[in-house]
């Protein structure tokens, strides 16, 4: 039996990367910018308040004034892990979400894109896209093997993302977590390097100008683009 088979294949010419610290990530229609309380968290959390749905999944919020919000954002990052963004509408010109690397491990060569929590201003749009073409082109370029996204396994917006953005399905751990005193299970997805240049293709030929007619309806949706790339289509979809 060849040793790749027993043991595995060999992993040649690659480094450990760095640590997401970019501080800007930026694009056509989005800017990313390290997320800062005091710059980003009270426009942010007018553009949240539109609708509290948008914390259902989510295991902390919603916050009713901008100063619990403004804490919760100093809060979150203090640390080295999460590293989260603001996302920027450029059509909009404002801060209209958030969104993170976790569970980073450069050793591993694997990092999560995760606390995504996008306003209702900034969702189906193509800056929210952008948005996350723009982190995981970061994280592919930086050096990483594994690019994983996770959610509450009954977040089926979350779950259609997952596999509109290219990634394959995984799996579902049972009973991972709880999460506002309910149980959560969580669905499992991830990317991996040698998927992101036909993963980069599908998303640099959705986003051109070209793409969308004058009243904003795509031609050629970005689910269609990706589905040659994903190697395990969710079931449950």
């Amino acid at each position: 039996m060849p040793d790749e088979t027993r043991l595995g294949r060999v992993v040649k010419d690659w480094s450990v990367p760095v640590r997401p610290a970019t501080p800007v990530l930026e694009g056509q229609y989005a800017r990313l910018e390290l997320l800062d309380a005091n710059r980003h968290a009270a426009e942010i959390h007018r553009a949240n308040s539109v609708d509290d749905a948008i914390w259902d999944y989510r295991p902390y919020g919603p916050y009713t004034s901008a100063a619990g919000y403004h804490r919760w954002v100093r809060d979150i990052t203090a640390g080295d892990d999460p590293v989260f963004y603001a996302v920027k509408n450029l059509a909009t010109g404002r801060f209209e979400g958030v969104a993170s690397y976790l569970r980073i491990n450069p050793e591993a060569g694997s990092i999560e894109v995760g606390h995504i929590n996008f306003s209702k201003s900034l969702q189906r749009t193509r800056a929210a896209t952008e948005a996350m073409f723009l982190m995981m082109g970061w994280a592919y370029d930086a050096g990483y093997r594994r690019y994983e996204w996770k959610c509450n396994a009954l977040n089926k917006g979350s779950r259609c993302a997952a596999e509109r953005l290219g990634f394959s399905y995984e799996g579902v751990f049972r009973q991972a977590a709880i999460a506002k005193g309910r149980n959560r299970d969580t669905a499992w997805y991830a990317s991996i390097d040698s998927e992101w240049p036909a993963l980069k293709s599908a998303f640099s030929t959705w986003l051109v100008p070209g793409n969308f007619e004058a009243d904003g309806r795509q031609k050629e949706s970005l689910s269609d683009l990706t589905r040659l790339v994903r190697i395990v289509d969710d079931p449950a979809l």
